[in-house]
């Protein structure tokens, strides 16, 4: 299914998931006319794809349609004026690989441990085809200051000699923080969305935020491996982990405890004798 940037069928605009865009030319025309205002074809995608997001994305907390943020709004693009949830947009015409590009490491900084901190919504687009190839959402929860990257000063030769930028270590978040709301073109069910948004809320929860990390790399651990693992093969990451964590020095521990954690969360089932089934 071809998912046209600002001229696509509605994925979901209502709680009943069965209301459509009621103007779609007037949606295209209004997203192409302030794109054509631009040369730079990155600043025309980033029109159309905001455009996209505006006329079709619903927040996968309340199902709410979402609204554009003013503009010059620091990690901040969309929100709902439902829920209140924000969100950050980060378009590719690539592939969405190990790292993506942000803004400033200092105000990223500052939004991560900061009551406000945004989501972030993932898009890949076709520029040949004008469509939509994945759209994701990433959870604030899955977000973590040992995910952000701080990137080298630009040199003294550029404009903002100085300035120092950022990137989001898309490795060190697991699967089940990149909810996909389009896979490979094909739209996926508004209750699959939220199902996904749902079962991991309980990283939110204040006595998971001083682990979080550990949490997350654990997890990720867990995806690697078959739905039923034991502990034996946990351990197996042992090294990994350390190398994540170098100033642990028990890391056996510690996967135990976050093991612990997430069957207490009811994220994994814990089968006795050492295994454990997700």
């Amino acid at each position: 299914m071809q998912l046209q940037m600002g001229s696509i069928q509605s994925i979901v605009r209502s709680r009943d998931f069965t209301d459509k865009l009621s103007d779609d030319k007037v949606i295209r025309e209004h997203g192409n006319s302030y794109a054509n205002e631009y040369r730079s074809p990155s600043q025309k995608a980033r029109v159309l794809t905001e455009s996209w997001v505006r006329a079709e994305v619903y927040c996968p907390a309340c199902f709410h349609k979402i609204d554009q943020a003013p503009n010059n709004q620091p990690v901040l693009d969309f929100f709902c004026s439902s829920c209140g949830e924000g969100y950050e947009l980060k378009s590719k015409k690539s592939a969405l690989g190990a790292k993506i590009v942000d803004g400033a490491y200092a105000t990223m900084i500052e939004r991560l441990q900061s009551k406000d901190q945004p989501n972030f919504f993932l898009l890949r687009y076709s520029a040949i085809e004008n469509s939509v190839i994945d759209f994701f959402v990433i959870p604030k929860h899955f977000m973590a200051v040992d995910i952000i990257e701080k990137r080298k000063p630009l040199p003294s030769s550029a404009r903002r000699h100085g300035w120092v930028g950022c990137n989001i270590l898309l490795s060190r978040i697991p699967q089940s923080g990149r909810i996909a709301y389009v896979k490979d073109r094909n739209i996926l069910p508004p209750s699959e969305v939220r199902n996904n948004w749902e079962k991991t809320l309980f990283l939110r929860d204040k006595d998971c935020l001083p682990q979080k990390s550990w949490i997350l790399d654990t997890m990720s651990c867990i995806e690697r491996l078959d739905k039923r693992f034991s502990l034996k093969q946990m351990y197996e990451f042992a090294d990994h982990l350390r190398a994540l964590h170098p100033g642990n020095s028990h890391v056996k521990e510690k996967i135990r405890q976050q093991l612990q954690v997430l069957r207490d969360r009811g994220y994994i089932r814990f089968l006795g004798d050492g295994t454990y089934e997700r």
